[in-house]
């Protein structure tokens, strides 16, 4: 009887919270609209810096980041499919808007939440719910961007309280956040830093926590998001150092790899609207008599939008399945990886799909196809280029390989517990054997080739839960083709080197009329 109540009481207060959450999101998608068309123009929002300061009071009155604080600081307790909800609600209308709530989210509170000591962990909650401020993360520095565990921002203990010293740059929110983690390395002495990599909350309303601005940068795109080159001399109480579970370098995967795996809820909401932008100017247009949809390349083009529409989507459920708070992240850099860079490739193929089909007009920075463009770019380059990502992909899975004693490609992803089905579904394009010192651009290839078959091993999970059975069979196919392509690209012999001095005898001029 006892088992029976206690059972009831936690299904209803589940209901409460999806309630409340649904709250949040309805509300958020209210002031949306209120702020981006009813008291301004979203087309002329987005090309200028930053947002006015109604924008960004009015979308913060929903209090959005309640969904996901704990319960006992007065939030819903939500975790990664609340925040992956909330960056798809905003990226439907503001990638930059997503970003931000991205920021706020996976970079900080997930952490803080995790990992932050009592004390400071207090603090930071109430002041998210009661004054609605932001926080941001720093760990790119001028010198070390990817090879970020080689940083040289240094931090010293004395009296209590740590000494930080160092400069960071290209942090979203720069200039704007109340709260920042910061990453150092301990100074052991003789010009020498520690292995392992610390994260400490900065208060920038406190003394001798401010962070100075040395200079705003003028990013191509996401103009609401304000980057720029800080400088870091602070001093900041021991209370506010966060504390790994294993150590610091591990919670830096944690935290990245955490973050990774919500990237679809950004992608999610931004591919969703350009289908939807492209279908109706598709449905509208008429050339040489007919609808652009009458056009079997159009049709392609369509059908490709909605193919990473449904892989899109399959990523959301895999990564609110997989990505709670509670799970050590640290380890899954394979699937986090290739969730990322195949979320943002096809962002940024969705937007050069719909300027495509929009034509001249949408090569404008205020049409949302040229917009979309630029805005949607710098995903694929930030939190790891996926150049090195899919690299870093190969790298992993030949590991495993070696370890299994394997080498033919498909006999592992066979037994891969995230390829496994889909594996099968590719066999014939997977089977082959691999040279395990490729030169680096195969990795990449090979990258590539392994992060679609991960996504289709998504898409067979996703079709199991009921979805829509065409739009399954549709990216099926697309993957499918994709995998053949790139399968193809893998298995060309191309060693070709750049040829540095290649000026001698090469100007055009002297050729003509030879």
């Amino acid at each position: 009887m006892f088992e029976q109540g206690t059972e009831v009481k936690t299904q209803r207060a589940k209901e409460n919270s999806e309630s409340a959450f649904d709250t949040i999101l309805k509300s958020l998608k209210q002031k949306m609209r209120s702020v981006y068309y009813e008291r301004s123009d979203v087309d002329q929002l987005a090309i200028k810096r930053g947002l006015p300061p109604f924008a960004m009071r009015e979308i913060m009155s929903v209090n959005p980041f309640l969904a996901i604080i704990p319960k006992e600081y007065g939030g819903l307790g939500g975790d990664v499919k609340e925040s992956i909800a909330l960056m798809s609600a905003a990226s439907y209308e503001s990638l930059a808007l997503s970003l931000t709530f991205g920021i706020n989210m996976a970079l900080f509170l997930q952490p803080v939440i995790k990992s932050g000591q009592e004390e400071a962990k207090a603090n930071v909650m109430r002041r998210f719910l009661q004054q609605q401020n932001m926080g941001g993360l720093m760990i790119t520095e001028p010198d070390f961007g990817s090879d970020a565990l080689n940083m040289r921002t240094a931090h010293t203990q004395a009296n209590g309280q740590y000494h930080l010293k160092g400069t960071k740059h290209w942090a979203g929110l720069t200039g704007w956040a109340d709260f920042w983690l910061l990453t150092a390395r301990k100074d052991i002495g003789e010009g020498k830093l520690a292995r392992d990599i610390d994260f400490f909350i900065c208060d920038v309303t406190q003394s001798g926590q401010g962070i100075v601005v040395e200079e705003f940068f003028e990013n191509l795109g996401l103009y609401q998001i304000p980057y720029g080159r800080n400088r870091i001399h602070v001093t900041i109480p021991e209370v506010q150092k966060l504390v790994p579970e294993k150590s610091g370098v591990k919670m830096m995967l944690d935290l990245l790899h955490r973050s990774r795996m919500s990237f679809p809820g950004m992608a999610m909401g931004f591919i969703q609207r350009m289908l939807d932008e492209a279908i109706t100017h598709c449905q509208q247009r008429f050339v040489g008599g007919k609808s652009l949809l009458k056009y079997d390349q159009v049709q392609q083009r369509l059908a490709e939008l909605q193919s990473y529409f449904t892989i899109c989507t399959a990523m959301c459920v895999n990564s609110s399945e997989k990505a709670g708070l509670s799970k050590d992240l640290s380890a899954i850099g394979i699937e986090a990886n290739a969730v990322k860079s195949l979320a943002t490739d096809m962002m940024q193929s969705a937007s050069q799909t719909l300027l495509q089909l929009v034509g001249a007009k949408g090569y404008k920075l205020n049409h949302i196809a040229g917009r979309s463009t630029v805005d949607s770019r710098p995903f694929q380059i930030f939190e790891g280029s996926n150049d090195m990502l899919y690299s870093q992909i190969s790298e992993g899975v030949i590991k495993l390989m070696k370890k299994a004693k394997q080498t033919n490609l498909f006999d592992f992803l066979s037994t891969f517990d995230i390829t496994q089905r889909a594996s099968h579904q590719v066999k014939d394009l997977l089977r082959f054997n691999l040279n395990m010192e490729m030169p680096q651009r195969k990795l990449v290839d090979l990258g590539q080739i392994i992060s679609r078959v991960i996504s289709l091993d998504q898409l067979l999970n996703l079709s199991d839960k009921g979805f829509s059975n065409e739009l399954i069979s549709n990216a099926t196919t697309y993957l499918r083709q994709e995998i053949s392509q790139l399968k193809s690209s893998f298995g060309f012999g191309n060693t070709v080197q750049v040829i540095e001095e290649y000026q001698a005898n090469t100007s055009w001029l002297g050729f003509v009329g030879k």
